[in-house]
């Protein structure tokens, strides 16, 4: 047995943080320095408890992110609520399919012997450090 272990049990009507990964979600804005991103987000209001170990948050509507997490990605909030980090939204539309804006620049490279043309891509509702 885990004497480290304790079960999170929240209300409904309680604040909590959420827990996202930045760098993992698509429906997340991603940012060069995901380390440097806070790892938590609100706080959000409980709304409902779903199953024994999950419950639904109260997030922003045009937020993409959906509106179910386990307790283990939620964080008690104490305290009054006085500074709020809001989930960064997605520049991209909901189908998260790239654009092509303009290509950057060209290079060719050698590969197993063969001549490789790698280029560099500017997309469309992206910043300029995300091309690709």
């Amino acid at each position: 047995v885990d004497k480290h272990k304790f079960d999170r049990k929240f209300n409904i009507g309680d604040l909590v943080y959420v827990k996202l990964h930045p760098y993992r979600q698509i429906s997340v804005a991603f940012r060069i320095n995901a380390k440097l991103d806070p790892k938590y987000f609100g706080p959000y209001k409980i709304i409902d408890q779903v199953g024994s170990v999950a419950y639904k948050l109260q997030l922003p509507a045009e937020s993409k992110v959906h509106n179910v997490f386990h307790v283990s990605q939620l964080k008690k909030h104490v305290g009054e609520a006085t500074t709020f980090v809001s989930i960064p939204i997605s520049a991209t539309d909901s189908s998260n399919e790239k654009e092509l804006e303009a290509i950057i620049d060209r290079m060719t490279v050698k590969r197993q012997g063969k001549a490789v043309t790698k280029v560099l891509v500017q997309w469309k509702h992206r910043l300029p450090e995300d091309s690709t």
